[in-house]
């Protein structure tokens, strides 16, 4: 009667095997280590890291051990003193082709590495380092947008010789034309830049009002988004951060957490740094529609430009600092073919006509008024280099105009990309290693006091059978472990409450199992028919509750965000692991004791 198939009690052990040995890589702590990333193409290979390890060893710091992950070099050292000289050695010999970071490797050993085990991460909370969360400007990703169809317009209309004027009054686009004969010539060329833009007539009846669909706003919020998120991860990179998180949260808000990061000054500059370029034709004449006047950064004059962008920072492909034939400044620029045929076919039209540079930043500045302190979103535009075109080229050229610094520092953003949309920072928090440690010092005790708690009353209420229950608390605990290190979860504070609520819970199943087989002795069962009847009559009660318990986690980290999704993993992992120890893994151990024999009373 309480006898399972020799098939299934070796699948609970196998699983329960596969659990101790998937969560074993946590048994060995971790290390001091740098991380080493390539700054071209992302990719480090044995060759390279057996450089970087002769490098830091003829610098006399021993290295502990060295192996690839994730195409990516992991040196591990005994010594945070070994770890910060090694990667000084590192950058200092490897600066324009590598990115250090320092971060923490796990200390276990070679053969559960090239098993490709891996322990559990921390989150933030607990390894420490930065929160940043930036909030993207959705008005200006529409607005960019919304010129870049102005400028398409007015050029199908040029190109096709029609007499027009094109403005753009806050989300709308307005096309004048001089005789309404051309209304629906127009329209159709409108419609082929576009085929999902509306067009509506003016009251006028020789203009067009175009706007954008609420699907087209949904997918340029949407893009600005995406987009942005690839240029931080690339800006992050350049900072040479380990294991950086950059995720969406929400419709226009963007979380970026870097782990180990404890100054964030030149983490402002790098993340919400908006500066872009546009190159744009001198307007010799100062009277051609659309020119503006802009100022010029000293010792450069100022000028008026021409409306029409020859090439963009978002048609940049690489950026990087150097020095002019003269011992100049320079930001040497490599443009993608579309940027590179425009710039071809501006200077074969304008040899000997000047091209200015236009640097575009926007910022966030703080005024006080009265007694209130209001934010304001400043656009600043300025010319840092106006140069005569000399002769005809396409992809390949130099800016000028910058000091050493300010060269460095725009390369690094123009070789990270461009942002679709300005970002602004709305909060910051900065979490100390000590107080990390403290935090995860602080939850393995909760767990251990809650742990040993429950152990000592199932034990004393429940005798041999609260032993038994035990057992499956413990392999509840090395599974919520094993599935966290099998996906590479981060375990956070929050996540470390949530197994506490687990260690309390995962004993609820057996007590209703263990309470029935006590009514059941009472009804004048014999022992094999109570445990028979305790398992098969609770398990409906069981099921309910974990899986209503199981639909509110779900719930929580389907729509909660952050510390809430943290708590609902750990719970989640939880209410599964501890059915399966509770319903399949204690009634395995209990017909191996019970099931093969005559008993005579149930030890519960």
């Amino acid at each position: 009667m309480n006898k399972y198939p020799s098939w299934l009690n070796f699948t609970v052990l196998a699983i329960f095997l596969a659990g101790i040995f998937l969560a074993l890589p946590n048994l060995y702590g971790s290390a001091d280590a740098v991380q080493v990333a390539s700054a071209r193409d992302g990719v480090i290979t044995e060759t390279m890291l057996e450089e970087y390890v002769r490098v830091v060893e003829n610098s006399d710091i021993p290295v502990e051990a060295a192996y690839l992950k994730d195409e990516r070099g992991i040196l591990r050292f005994e010594s945070s003193s070994d770890q910060q000289s090694a990667a000084d050695v590192l950058r200092l010999r490897f600066d324009r082709e590598a990115n250090v970071a320092l971060t923490l490797a796990p200390r276990m050993p070679a053969w559960l590495r090239e098993l490709g085990l891996d322990p559990m991460s921390l989150g933030l909370d607990l390894r420490g380092g930065v929160y940043v969360l930036l909030e993207v400007d959705m008005e200006t990703a529409i607005n960019n947008r919304l010129q870049a169809y102005r400028q398409d317009f007015i050029e199908r209309l040029r190109d096709a010789q029609i007499p027009h004027r094109v403005d753009l009054n806050g989300q709308v686009i307005s096309v004048r034309l001089r005789s309404a004969d051309l209304l629906e010539q127009v329209r159709s060329m409108v419609r082929e830049a576009d085929e999902d833009i509306l067009i509506t007539d003016s009251a006028d009846g020789r203009s067009l009002n175009v706007r954008m669909s609420e699907t087209q706003i949904k997918e340029r919020q949407d893009f600005a988004i995406e987009q942005n998120m690839t240029t931080l991860r690339n800006r992050v990179d350049s900072l040479g951060v380990a294991e950086p998180l950059v995720q969406r949260q929400g419709v226009d808000r963007i979380v970026v957490q870097l782990p180990g990061v404890q100054d964030s000054t030149e983490l402002d500059k790098i993340l919400t740094a908006t500066a872009t370029l546009e190159f744009r034709l001198v307007d010799q004449s100062g009277d051609l529609p659309g020119s503006r006047e802009y100022p010029g950064r000293a010792p450069v004059a100022a000028a008026v430009l021409k409306r029409e962008v020859v090439a963009s920072g978002d048609q940049i492909v690489d950026a990087s600092a150097g020095m002019t034939a003269e011992g100049q400044p320079a930001v040497n620029i490599r443009l993608d073919s579309a940027g590179g045929e425009r710039m071809l076919e501006t200077t074969q039209n304008n040899v000997g006509k000047p091209m200015s540079t236009l640097f575009i930043e926007w910022r966030e500045e703080s005024v006080r008024i009265g007694d209130q302190v209001e934010t304001r979103r400043i656009k600043t535009e300025e010319i840092i280099n106006t140069a005569t075109i000399r002769g005809v080229f396409k992809n390949n050229f130099q800016i000028t105009g910058l000091t050493a610094a300010e060269a460095s520092s725009l390369a690094r953003l123009l070789r990270a990309g461009a942002l679709a949309a300005p970002i602004y920072k709305i909060d910051e928090r900065t979490i100390g290693p000590t107080l990390g440690q403290d935090n995860i010092d602080r939850g393995f005790r909760a767990i251990m006091i809650g742990f040993l708690s429950v152990i000592a009353f199932m034990a004393f209420y429940y005798r041999w059978f609260g032993m038994i229950a035990n057992l499956a608390l413990l392999s509840n605990l090395v599974f919520i472990v094993a599935v966290l290190s099998m996906f590479g979860a981060s375990l956070t504070l929050p996540g470390i409450a949530g197994i506490v609520l687990t260690v309390g819970m995962a004993v609820d199943a057996n007590v209703l199992i263990f309470e029935r087989i006590r009514e059941e002795i009472a009804a004048g069962a014999s022992p094999q028919s109570a445990i028979h009847a305790g398992y098969d009559k609770a398990l409906s009660s069981i099921a309910d509750a974990n899986i209503t318990t199981l639909i509110a986690a779900i719930v929580l980290f389907a729509f909660g965000t952050g510390a809430i999704k943290g708590f609902a993993i750990t719970l989640s992992i939880g209410i599964a692991t501890s059915m399966f120890t509770a319903i399949v893994g204690t009634r395995a151990v209990v017909n191996l004791a019970f099931g093969s024999r005559k008993i005579e009373s149930v030890p519960v």
